[in-house]
């Protein structure tokens, strides 16, 4: 615990610095990919409008955070994130490969895990987020997964039916809170639910959320972490036996 601390403070410094050294400069700053939890520490190193965060595609959990407010740089300009699309070289013979068989195949390359962001698998294929600094490297890099001859090209979005969809489903919660909600989507007790908070594991629109209180507004989006992410867009109403019911829109 005190280790997880300590690693939580420097990355709040190595923020810091990079949030005034946007103001000093008047140019962005940029982290490399962080994590749902990484990310939530920006808002303890610098002011909201100084924040961005992008992972490459909306449905992107891992996210790049830059540093500078828009209103005092003045200027716009395209986070340094590429795609890069994995494929079997022979289609016929390739291996069903996953998340982790990926993931490791890049990690052998010798490159930290903050260097990629998210990858989304289907069959034999991929779409890995990686920064740009390390595009080349990876792309030329990446021959075999597996046991899977490779490869790898630069492409400029992920098909719609790549990315992670978004599921309506309606449910009915004794009431509007957050633990509440979270226990009926991902089928929790309350308690296992509570838990998740004291875990820290919750978080609301980017920030950590410590509260099982918390009540959804409308167009929030939540994440947790080890059960996906979920987005609330405000349709709730009170049924004839007083309780609420919502609709929801999860990730899957």
């Amino acid at each position: 615990m005190a280790e997880d601390r300590e690693i939580e403070q420097q990355t709040i410094r190595r923020y810091r610095e990079l949030a005034e050294r946007a103001r000093q400069s008047g140019v962005y700053a940029y982290t490399s990919f962080h994590s749902p939890a990484g990310a939530a520490l920006a808002y303890r190193a610098a002011d909201e409008r100084e924040i961005t965060m992008w992972g490459g595609a909306k449905s992107c959990e891992r996210v790049v955070i830059r540093f500078g407010d828009p209103q005092e740089i003045a200027y716009e300009e395209a986070f340094p994130i590429r795609i890069l699309h994995a494929e079997s070289k022979q289609a016929k013979y390739a291996e069903k490969l996953t998340h982790r068989d990926f993931l490791g195949a890049i990690l052998n390359l010798g490159i930290e895990r903050d260097l990629i962001g998210d990858i989304f698998v289907s069959d034999s294929a991929a779409y890995i987020f990686v920064l740009e600094e390390m595009a080349d490297y990876v792309m030329n890099g990446l021959e075999r997964v597996k046991h899977t001859a490779m490869k790898c090209s630069l492409t400029e979005e992920v098909p719609a039916d790549h990315l992670p969809k978004l599921c309506e489903e309606s449910i009915t919660v004794a009431s509007p809170r957050l633990d509440a909600v979270l226990a009926k989507v991902y089928h929790l007790s309350r308690g296992e639910a509570k838990d998740l908070f004291d875990a820290e594991k919750v978080f609301v629109n980017g920030r950590t959320c410590k509260n099982p209180e918390t009540e959804l507004k409308d167009n929030c989006k939540v994440s947790v972490r080890g059960y996906g992410k979920m987005e609330y867009r405000g349709e709730m109403h009170v049924t004839k036996k007083d309780k609420f019911s919502m609709t929801v829109w999860r990730y899957v």
